[in-house]
């Protein structure tokens, strides 16, 4: 169905009061706010006026009278208890429109308003949006679980890496001067873009390394273990100049060996990102140390503020939810250090981690690298 445009109309003059209510508005079924029905009825007949169909409104009719009700009395489930196959999409576009009816009508009546019923109402909306959104999250889990879901995922992902390569590259070359000069405010603006396009790339690399399984080279090749600490520092730079970071290296003496290198530069680049992103002072070491003839132990060290102890147990968890990023902090999706263990799991290795409120977080893992004949 097409819909007007938010504040489309003027509202109708408004009448005295704390709100905006027209004398002749007909209650709404439950509902007792008059503001709440006044805007509810505006948003109906602006539908009407779209020319929608009789059968299409009589649904609209039954969502939005749900919604007004759930606002009304600060019931947020009234929305999926009382109509019961309403589309999340509809009822996120009906509360849009009933939430602008509703400022509008506060907006046609400023020396009336009451703040704290303000403040009251849109919590109370913001509560019935929030009620609305699970349903669309399952309908997509749903989606996902089915048949070519995790085709679906993958395929997502490498329509976006491209783009996103093509941003990092930019971004560099324009940061660097190569496209002309730029000034000081400027290069900060493109090093978040940087830093942002970067955390997305990772993003994505880790949804299709998560999808796909295994290692991205599965026959191990001779390399140079400073040459892949070099690439990662070069990968984050931008965003730890952003951020007044330094990272610092400690290459290991006996350099070339054999392994899987884009296995282990994708391991300590996302460990690195991870650091750099919640250290707001110092900087972040990426270091490799040769335990023997053959074991390398490799390590990403900050001075953030540490993880919670109680937080540790679940550190590993892929698509997890953080509560916020007062005191101890980590990654907020898991999915970085849930694909980094992974990772280290295929080459052999165990990730493990230290941390402390007063030095920050090192994880750390060895891997079996044996020297090449030059090395």
């Amino acid at each position: 169905m097409t819909m007007r445009p938010v504040g489309a109309r003027r509202p109708d003059p408004p009448e005295g009061g704390t709100g905006y209510a027209a004398p002749s508005v007909e209650p709404l079924a439950g509902v007792s706010s008059p503001i709440i029905t006044a805007a509810a009825r505006r948003v109906a007949q602006r539908i009407r006026d779209d020319g929608i169909d009789a059968a299409d409104m009589d649904i609209v009719a039954a969502v939005l009278a749900a919604i007004a009700l759930a606002v009304d009395q600060q019931r947020p489930r009234y929305v999926t208890e009382l109509v019961h196959r309403a589309s999340p999409a509809l009822g996120a576009r009906l509360l849009e429109l009933l939430r602008a009816e509703v400022i509008l009508g506060w907006t046609a009546a400023p020396s009336h308003l009451n703040p704290t019923g303000m403040l009251a109402m849109l919590g109370a909306i913001e509560r019935v949006r929030e009620a609305i959104e699970p349903d669309s999250a399952r309908q997509l889990g749903t989606r996902l679980a089915e048949p070519g879901g995790l085709d679906l995922v993958v395929e997502i992902a490498h329509d976006l890496r491209s783009p996103l390569t093509s941003i990092l590259f930019l971004s560099e070359t324009l940061q660097n001067g190569q496209s002309g000069e730029v000034n000081e405010i400027q290069r900060r603006q493109l090093a978040l873009i940087y830093s942002a396009a970067l955390g997305l790339s990772g993003l994505v690399s880790n949804a299709i390394e998560l999808a796909r399984g295994g290692l991205f080279d599965n026959q191990p090749c001779p390399f140079s273990i400073t040459q892949t600490l070099e690439a990662v520092q070069d990968m984050v730079r931008p965003m730890a100049e952003e951020k007044g970071l330094g990272v610092h290296l400690r290459p290991p003496t006996g350099d070339l060996r054999i392994g899987h290198p884009v296995a282990l530069s994708r391991a300590l680049l996302n460990l690195t990102c991870n650091a750099l992103k919640f250290t707001e002072h110092g900087f972040v070491e990426v270091a490799a140390v040769a335990t023997d003839d053959i074991h390398v132990e490799f390590s990403v060290r900050d001075t953030g503020a540490g993880i919670d102890p109680q937080a540790l147990n679940r550190l590993y968890q892929p698509f997890r939810r953080s509560r916020g990023r007062m005191g101890f902090t980590f990654s907020g999706t898991g999915l970085g250090l849930a694909i980094t263990r992974k990772l280290c799991s295929a080459m052999g290795a165990e990730l493990e981690v230290e941390t402390g409120a007063t030095w920050g977080t090192r994880f750390h893992f060895v891997v079996a690298l044996p020297p090449t004949a030059e090395g």
